[in-house]
């Protein structure tokens, strides 16, 4: 009897060991014809930016030297955006810019156009500040430049940001509605050294009135509404994008003014005032997330809708929505920055994308003067490595 059962149990455990390595044997079998019948993407090196990839972009002044535009090229930049001139731009005063830069290698591919409080505030003069827009709209068809970009601030709260400092020392840029004190001469009062001495130490929140006086949002909706259903026809017409950039920082309250763009459902109301791809807006993965939505679920609305105009490019770490956060590395936020690549790349969204606000870093304070170049060089080959693997996926 032990002996049969001895038997029993030894040719059924060879049985088993048979029928597993059979199996294996059939599924690695199966699994390599999958794999060699399954299409290879072929992907050609270098990976660069083509008529359907974002534009890897950074900014530059319009009298930028040959030197400054070389200083671009060599980390890798082909396009530039810069403040436009005073209103109304006209073609003779756009060509030499955009033929300057073009000189060098590099295209002008966004102007940011301001100049226009009585639109903003609903004033008198309102109209003639429009007719300045509309043959601005023309002189950049006209040049050939795509993206007209522009902010709606019944104020901008910077009097709510700080120098503060993360990894190596190197210096973030933070906002804090309810920050007060502190030394009105160090590095983290960088955007309050022109504040009276009596609102040195007064919290954002708390800082009254400007002499524009103060607005409800509504008024700001109506007044946006009258300038976009005047502008954005005209800029269809003529084949010109216009971005607007959400409010950043994103406070509630501005000065005793409330804000327009500070929150999603905000955006998603601006963008249907006027229904054109012309109506577009700056896609910001910081400011995104400061407002506490999920950068993603934005870009997949904006991007479904065809209104993302421009794109800026970086992060952020966010303690309270809209009140309090920081701007850090590329690298280090709590964005999904490959992601948010990978969505643009998917959508073919084929303009500029911004890798901005670069970290404060020693080498620049010892070599620049306080400048940026080093910060950017970071910031862009960070870009880059990120576009370039979201290309070849």
């Amino acid at each position: 009897m032990k002996d049969n059962r001895r038997d029993f149990i030894k040719k059924g455990a060879s049985l088993a060991a048979a029928i597993s390595v059979t199996g294996l044997t059939a599924c690695t079998q199966t699994a390599s014809i999958e794999s060699e019948n399954k299409p290879k993407r072929k992907v050609q090196w270098p990976i660069t930016e083509g008529p359907d990839t974002p534009k890897l972009t950074l900014s530059s002044r319009p009298d930028a030297t040959p030197e400054s535009m070389q200083k671009l090229k060599q980390i890798g930049v082909d396009y530039v955006l810069m403040s436009g001139p005073a209103l109304p731009w006209t073609e003779s005063g756009l060509r030499p810019i955009m033929d300057r830069f073009k000189a060098e290698g590099l295209t002008v591919i966004n102007m940011m156009f301001s100049g226009f409080p009585n639109v903003i505030y609903g004033r008198e003069g309102r109209d003639e500040e429009i007719e300045k827009v509309k043959a601005s709209i023309l002189a950049a068809s006209a040049v050939g430049l795509p993206i007209m970009e522009y902010n709606f601030y019944a104020h901008r709260l910077t009097e709510g940001y700080y120098r503060s400092f993360g990894r190596g020392g190197a210096g973030y840029t933070s906002f804090d509605y309810s920050r007060t004190g502190g030394n009105p001469d160090g590095l983290e009062f960088m955007y309050r050294k022109s504040l009276p001495a009596e609102e040195m130490n007064t919290a954002a929140k708390d800082m009254g009135p400007l002499p524009d006086g103060t607005f409800t949002s509504e008024q700001l909706w109506d007044n946006i509404t009258y300038f976009l259903k005047a502008i954005v026809p005209v800029a269809e017409k003529a084949g010109v994008r216009l971005a607007l950039h959400p409010n950043d920082p994103p406070a509630p309250i501005s000065r005793g003014s409330e804000q327009i763009m500070g929150t999603f459902e905000d955006w998603k109301r601006l963008v249907n005032i006027v229904d054109s791809p012309s109506n577009g807006m700056t896609y910001d993965s910081g400011v995104s997330n400061e407002i506490g939505a999920d950068p993603l679920e934005v870009l997949d609305y904006l991007s479904s809708l065809d209104r993302i105009n421009h794109v800026h490019y970086r992060n952020c770490i966010v303690q309270t929505p809209r009140l309090k956060y920081d701007e850090v590395f590329p690298d280090n936020g709590t964005v999904d920055m490959f992601t948010v690549m990978q969505k643009l790349v998917n959508a073919k969204y084929k303009y500029a994308l911004y890798p901005e606000h670069p970290r404060a870093l020693t080498h620049d304070l010892e070599h620049s003067g306080g400048g940026e170049y080093t910060g950017l060089a970071y910031n862009m080959a960070y870009a880059r490595a990120m576009m370039q693997a979201a290309l070849s996926l």
